[in-house]
C-alpha cells in the first residue's frame, strides 16, 4: 500500500495498462479517472495489475443530519431566534462551519409562548442542540434545544469568567456572583468534551 494522495473529481489517475479501476473511479479512452474527490489508493493483488480506487475523506463529508446532536456557538440573537455556527456533530469536529438557527418556539418544550431568546442564549455561548430540519434557502440548519439535555453548556459572564449552572434557567458568575438567565443543558456524560 502506498501513502494516500488527494485527488479531485475527473482527475486522470493512470492508464488502464498500469492498473485496474476500483471503487470511486471510471475508465474512458484507456485511462482511469477519479469519480469523486478523496484520496487515491493503490492495492497490489498477487502478480496482477494494482487496483486503483478513490476513497472519500469521511471527515470532510460529515454533515449534520436530522436528529443529530450538535455543538454550536451562538453568533447573534434577536427576539425571534438565535443564529449559531455548528462546530461539532456528536464528538466529531467539522472542517467547515455550518450555520444554524434556533427559533424561539424550539428553545423549550413547555411554555413556548413565554420564551425570550435573550433569556436563553447570549452571543459566544456554547450550546448543545438537535438538528430538526435541513433549513431554508440560506442553507441554515434548524436546531432545537427543547429537551432537558440540550441548551447552554458553556457561557461566560460579563466579567469573562466561565459561569456555573445553578438551575435549569440560570447560571452564575463564580467571581461576581451575578446571575444570568440561560436555557441550561442538563449535560449527559457522553457529550462532555475533555
Amino acid at each position: 500500500r502506498q501513502p494516500l494522495s488527494p485527488c479531485v473529481i475527473g482527475e486522470r489517475l493512470c492508464s488502464t495498462e498500469e492498473a485496474t479501476a476500483g471503487s470511486g473511479t471510471y475508465t474512458r479512452h484507456g485511462f482511469i479517472f477519479s469519480s469523486l474527490a478523496g484520496c487515491l489508493e493503490r492495492k497490489n493483488e498477487d502478480n496482477e495489475l494494482p487496483v486503483v480506487s478513490v476513497v472519500r475523506d469521511s471527515e470532510s463529508q460529515l454533515l449534520p443530519n436530522v436528529g443529530a446532536v450538535v455543538t454550536c456557538k451562538v453568533c447573534s440573537i434577536n427576539s425571534r431566534f438565535a443564529k449559531v455556527h455548528i462546530l461539532y456533530v456528536g464528538s466529531t469536529p467539522l472542517k467547515s462551519t455550518f450555520r444554524g438557527t434556533i427559533r424561539r418556539e424550539d428553545i423549550r418544550a413547555t411554555e413556548k409562548d413565554k420564551v425570550e431568546v435573550y433569556k436563553s442564549f447570549r452571543p459566544s455561548d456554547i450550546v448543545l442542540a438537535k438538528v430538526i430540519s435541513l433549513g431554508d434557502a440560506q442553507s441554515n440548519y434548524l436546531l432545537s434545544t427543547a429537551e432537558n439535555e440540550l441548551g447552554v453548556v458553556v457561557a461566560r459572564s460579563e466579567a469573562g469568567v466561565q459561569m456555573v449552572p445553578i438551575s435549569w434557567c440560570e447560571m452564575q458568575c463564580p467571581r461576581t456572583h451575578t446571575k444570568e438567565f440561560r436555557k441550561v443543558a442538563r449535560v449527559q456524560p457522553q457529550f462532555l468534551q475533555t
